[in-house]
C-alpha cells in the first residue's frame, strides 16, 4: 500500500498541457489550462452584459424605475458600462492579489486559481451587483482610473505582440528551420505587405474622399511612412532582420489606424446612416478580437520576465497566475473605454458601435506611434549597446 501511495504521489498533478486538445483540458477536471477558458468565458459574459446595458438599458431602466444611487435614477446606458466594468475589474483584482507569486502546482493558491468555482461564481455575481449600489460620484473616479488602466493594458498587449512577432522571426531564421520556413516566411511577409497596402488604399477611399479631410489624410499617410520606416530599418545591413517582422508590424499599425473619425469624411457612414449587417458583424468581430487579445496576452507572462528559466521544473505553474488576472483586470477597464468611446461623461452612443470618436482615435494613433518606436528600438538597441560596450 505504501508503494502504491508513493507512486501516486509522483504522478503529476495535471495530466494535461497547453498542447493537449481543448476537450482533454476539460476532461481532467480543474487544472490551469481549463481555468483560463473559464475566466475567458466570464470575461466575455461581462463584455456582453455591458453591451446589452449600453444599447438596450435605457428602455429597461424605464420599466424597472429609477435607482437611488444613480445619476438621474438611471444606472444603465453608458454609466451602466462603467458599473459592469468595475465589477469585472474588482473580481480579477481580487484574483490577482490572491494568486500573485504562485510558483508551484501544489501551492494552495494554485488550487484557488484552478478550482473553487462555486465560491468564485458567488464572488463574481456579488462583484457584478456591488457597483450598482455605489453613487455616481464614486463611479466617476473609477472612470478616470479606467483610462490609465486601459493605457497599461494597451502597453502590455503591444509588448506581447512584438514579442510574438520577434519569436516567429527567430524561429524561422533558426538553423534547423531556416530552409523549411523560408518559403512560408516569404509568403507570410508578402501577404502582410499586400494586405497593409490594400488597407491603406481603402482608408484613402473611405475616410479621405476630399482634400479638406486633412486630419484623416495625415493619419493615413503617416501610417504609410511608418511602414516604410520599419522596413528600411529592418533591412539595414547592420540590422538585417528581414521583411517578416516589419510586414507583420505594418499590418498591426494599419489595423490600429483603420477608421479615423469624422462623419463628413467617412464615405462608409454616408452610405449607411442606419445599423446594417456589416455594422453588426464589425462590432461582433471587434468585441471578440478584444476578448481573444486579452486571453492570449494574459498567458504570455514569460515575455515580461527579466530572467527567463530555460528548463522549468515539472511542478512549476504553466503561466503566471497573477499576471493573467492583472491583464484581465486592466482588460475590464479597456472594454469599458471601447464601449463608451473613452468619454466618461454621459452621452448618447449609437447602437452596435465600438471605439468611436476623436478620443478613441488619438488613443489608437498614440498606440500606433508607440508600437513603431518600441519595434525600432528593439531592432537598433543591440547595435547601440554593443557600440557603447566597445567604446
Amino acid at each position: 500500500m505504501d508503494v502504491g501511495a508513493s507512486s501516486r504521489s509522483n504522478i503529476p498533478k495535471y495530466a494535461v498541457s497547453k498542447d493537449s486538445p481543448w476537450f482533454s483540458q476539460f476532461r481532467y477536471g480543474s487544472n490551469p489550462w481549463m481555468a483560463r477558458y473559464v475566466y475567458g468565458l466570464m470575461f466575455l459574459v461581462a463584455n456582453l452584459v455591458a453591451w446589452v446595458i449600453r444599447d438596450y438599458g435605457q428602455g429597461i431602466s424605464k420599466d424597472v424605475g429609477e435607482i437611488k444611487n444613480c445619476e438621474d435614477g438611471d444606472c444603465l446606458g453608458a454609466e451602466g458600462v462603467l458599473r459592469v466594468s468595475l465589477g469585472c475589474f474588482t473580481f480579477f483584482l481580487i484574483m490577482f492579489f490572491t494568486t500573485v507569486g504562485t510558483k508551484k502546482l501544489r501551492d494552495h493558491r494554485d488550487s484557488w486559481h484552478s478550482g473553487w468555482w462555486v465560491v468564485k461564481a458567488v464572488l463574481w455575481i456579488g462583484m457584478a451587483i456591488f457597483p450598482f449600489l455605489i453613487p455616481s460620484s464614486v463611479l466617476r473616479f473609477y472612470g478616470v482610473a479606467a483610462r490609465f488602466g486601459s493605457g497599461v493594458f494597451l502597453l502590455i498587449q503591444l509588448v506581447s505582440i512584438i514579442c510574438f512577432i520577434k519569436w516567429l522571426n527567430d524561429c524561422c531564421q533558426s538553423e534547423d528551420k531556416a530552409d523549411r520556413c523560408r518559403i512560408h516566411a516569404m509568403l507570410l511577409a508578402t501577404s502582410a505587405y499586400i494586405i497593409a497596402i490594400v488597407g491603406i488604399i481603402l482608408m484613402y477611399i473611405w475616410y479621405a474622399p476630399e482634400p479638406s479631410c486633412l486630419a484623416n489624410i495625415f493619419f493615413i499617410t503617416w501610417t504609410l511612412v511608418l511602414l516604410q520606416l520599419m522596413t528600411s530599418v529592418s533591412l539595414h545591413p547592420k540590422v538585417n532582420a528581414g521583411i517578416l517582422t516589419p510586414g507583420l508590424m505594418g499590418l498591426y499599425v494599419v489595423f490600429i489606424c483603420c477608421e479615423p473619425p469624422g462623419q463628413h469624411c467617412n464615405r462608409k457612414a454616408e452610405e449607411s446612416n442606419k445599423t446594417d449587417w456589416l455594422t453588426i458583424i464589425s462590432f461582433i468581430v471587434a468585441l471578440l478580437a478584444m476578448v481573444v487579445a486579452t486571453f492570449s496576452t494574459g498567458i504570455d507572462s514569460q515575455c515580461f520576465q527579466i530572467k527567463k528559466d530555460e528548463s522549468p521544473a515539472e511542478d512549476d505553474v504553466p503561466y503566471g497566475y497573477g499576471f493573467f488576472h492583472f491583464v484581465f483586470a486592466t482588460g475590464a477597464m479597456y472594454f469599458a473605454m471601447l464601449l463608451i468611446g473613452w468619454n466618461i461623461n454621459h452621452h448618447a452612443i449609437k447602437r452596435w458601435t465600438i471605439d468611436v470618436g476623436w478620443t478613441s482615435t488619438w488613443v489608437k494613433i498614440v498606440n500606433e506611434w508607440l508600437a513603431v518606436c518600441v519595434y525600432i528600438w528593439i531592432l537598433v538597441a543591440p547595435i547601440i549597446l554593443k557600440n557603447r560596450q566597445a567604446q
